[in-house]
């Protein structure tokens, strides 16, 4: 038994997405959501093995986040099977091959759902990357491996600074699970998901569209629901990701395809508190009582939550990168008056300080009555903003 199967279904997870579940997205996420499982953004196996910097920078969670997995992408057996040492040390819950991903870059190199074309290789990745697990489980150290000290080092140091170094010792076997579509430029999704239940990966993520859709035209749930049935019987959990809405959309998709869960991804973007009802959902789906309205989050929340993001980010990322962070500042600005005018500051925010500048100046303007900015649909509130 492992986390995956501990997890009362229907599962519903933060989906993995490059450029936006960094560790601040995540822990936000955690704290005010609270998915089910998250997964870290893709991390190419050569930069975990081969860049510190970019390792410990992608490679960092907090325990609210758990049960937390660490999702890499690449296409040398050999390399997974070291990665997966890595993994294991830095105490995630599990690790993720990333077959779905298709950015040209990743695809030209054989990486990423490029791999559903060579399903000869993706087979020998699983079984190297869980035979790296074993190993490590068995008690293979990264030395054993050949990990210098300049990586090791690092390592215990973050263990140590988590708290983590006796659990270590422990030595758990953590499941391998997979994140693909449903084929490069046409759906092979029976062909291709029987070549990776064979090698019985503890789940199976997948987006409904294949590698040459993108993200264009709509994901195609029947595609994943034919996934469910080859899948019967086999102990592997099939998670459906592609298109979710809310939790409503989500509970329609489980109902409509008996997938095991639902990775959201684009709908959390800017809006944490998203995952907060999925303990209805289950309910709903075992049968009990109708869901939920989605609940409102007020603007005084919602500011709040800009200010820990922007505070979590500069501690973590650092004041330099913070001009990512402004993509996340643009997503919670949606749905109250006066929004597109915040978005337009929030894109000018070099560092947290010009973000609390900018929402006290908006306040202030609105305490004033010289602007209106309230959620769409809502009654004036005349305690609309405390202090930040």
């Amino acid at each position: 038994m492992n986390f995956w199967h501990e997890i009362p279904k229907p599962i519903i997870g933060l989906a993995p997405m490059d450029g936006v579940t960094d560790a601040s997205f995540r822990y936000i996420a955690a704290k005010h959501g609270g998915p089910d499982v998250t997964l870290t953004e893709f991390v190419n196996i050569q930069s975990a093995l081969y860049s510190a910097d970019t390792l410990f920078r992608d490679f960092t969670y907090c325990e609210l986040e758990r049960p937390v997995v660490a999702q890499v992408y690449g296409k040398t057996p050999e390399l997974f099977y070291k990665v997966a040492h890595i993994v294991c040390e830095l105490g995630f819950d599990g690790l993720d091959i990333n077959m779905g991903c298709p950015a040209k870059k990743v695809a030209a190199a054989g990486c990423g759902a490029a791999l559903i074309r060579t399903p000869e290789l993706a087979r020998a990745i699983i079984r190297a990357a869980q035979k790296g697990i074993k190993d490590w489980q068995g008690g293979q150290t990264l030395a054993d491996v050949g990990f210098s000290n300049e990586v090791i080092e690092p390592i215990e140091g973050v263990n140590r600074q988590r708290g983590a170094a006796n659990d270590r010792r422990r030595r758990p076997l953590i499941p391998l699970s997979v994140k693909t579509r449903l084929g490069y430029d046409r759906i092979v999704i029976e062909d291709w998901l029987s070549e990776l239940l064979d090698e019985r990966p503890a789940a199976i993520s997948l987006h409904g569209r294949t590698l040459v859709q993108g993200y264009k035209g709509e994901a195609d749930w029947s595609a994943i629901a034919r996934a469910v049935r080859t899948a019967e019987g086999s102990g592997v959990l099939i998670l459906g990701n592609g298109d979710v809405q809310d939790l409503r959309d989500a509970y329609r998709r489980v109902c409509q395809t008996g997938v095991d869960g639902v990775l959201i991804g684009r709908a959390a973007q800017g809006d944490p508190w998203l995952f907060r009802e999925k303990a209805a959902v289950k309910q709903a789906v075992r049968g009990g009582a109708a869901l939920p309205d989605a609940s409102s989050v007020g603007l005084e929340e919602r500011f709040r939550v800009i200010m820990e993001h922007c505070e979590h980010f500069e501690r973590v990322s650092g004041m330099a990168r913070f001009v990512a962070m402004r993509k996340h500042l643009t997503w919670y600005c949606r749905h109250f008056r006066g929004a597109a005018e915040m978005r337009a500051r929030m894109m000018q925010a070099t560092n947290t300080a010009d973000v609390r500048r900018y929402i006290t100046e908006i306040m202030s303007d609105e305490a004033s009555g010289a602007r209106t900015i309230m959620p769409i649909g809502t009654r004036r509130s005349s305690n609309l903003f405390l202090s930040i």
